[in-house]
C-alpha cells in the first residue's frame, strides 16, 4: 500500500508539473511588461480583482491592472477597454470598481465597456470573443494569471498577447501563485476534457472601438 500511494503522489505531482509547464511555455513568448514592446491593440481586456484586500486595505493588483491600462491608453497603444469580473452582488462590483478607477486615471468614460459576467477567467475570455466579438484582444493582468489566460485564448483561437502589472510584495502574493499552480492543470481540465463553458453568455454587444 505504501508503494502505491507513493507511485500515486509522484504521479499526480508528474502532472502537476507538466501541466503548468504546457500552459507557461506554450504562452510565455506573449506576455509583455514593456508598453513599446507591443503594436497597437483596439481592444484591452481587462481581468477583474477585487478592489480591497481581506483586510480592507486597496489591493496591489487590481491598482497595478489599472495602472498598466491608463499608460496604455495614454501612449495610444489601446482604444478601449473591456473591463471584465464578477457582479455578485450591489456591494461587490469589480467592473465597476474598475471603471471608477480608470475614469479617474485619466481614461474617458467612452472608452470603457464593463462585462458583468466574467466569473471567472475562462468566462470573460470566451465573451471577449462570443459576447463582444473580439478575435483580437490585449489582456491585462498579472504574470502569474496571464500564461493561463493566454492559454484559454489559444484554446478558443483568439489572438491576445498579455500586458503583465507588477506582481504584489505581499505575502499574498506566495497563496496566489500556489493557487494559481493548481489553477492551470484545472484550466487543462476544464477545456479538454470538460468541455466548460461560461456560466451566462446572452445577447451580443458592439464595442466603439470595433465601429
Amino acid at each position: 500500500m505504501k508503494r502505491v500511494v507513493v507511485i500515486l503522489c509522484i504521479g499526480v505531482i508528474a502532472i502537476l508539473l507538466a501541466s503548468n509547464s504546457w500552459v507557461i511555455l506554450s504562452t510565455q513568448s506573449r506576455v509583455y511588461k514593456n508598453t513599446d514592446s507591443i503594436s497597437h491593440y483596439p481592444v484591452a481586456l481587462v481581468l477583474g480583482t477585487s478592489y480591497r484586500t481581506k483586510s480592507g486595505k486597496p489591493n496591489p493588483f487590481f491598482e497595478n491592472r489599472i495602472s498598466m491600462a491608463a499608460e496604455l491608453y495614454k501612449s495610444g497603444k489601446v482604444r478601449h477597454f473591456l473591463l471584465s469580473g464578477d457582479n455578485r452582488s450591489k456591494y461587490y462590483n469589480e467592473p465597476s470598481e474598475m471603471r471608477k478607477a480608470l475614469i479617474k486615471a485619466g481614461v474617458p468614460a467612452a472608452a470603457i465597456t464593463r462585462d458583468f459576467a466574467g466569473f471567472r477567467t475562462l468566462d470573460s475570455i470566451v465573451r471577449s470573443k462570443e459576447i463582444f466579438g473580439q478575435n483580437k484582444i490585449a489582456i491585462i493582468t498579472q504574470p502569474f494569471h496571464s500564461y493561463r489566460a493566454l492559454f484559454i485564448a489559444d484554446y478558443y483561437h483568439i489572438e491576445a498577447i498579455a500586458m503583465v502589472a507588477p506582481d504584489s510584495r505581499l505575502r499574498a502574493t506566495v497563496m496566489v501563485n500556489i493557487r494559481e499552480f493548481f489553477a492551470r492543470p484545472m484550466a487543462i481540465i476544464d477545456l479538454y476534457f470538460l468541455k466548460t463553458e461560461p456560466h451566462h453568455l446572452g445577447p451580443k454587444e458592439t464595442l466603439p472601438a470595433t465601429i
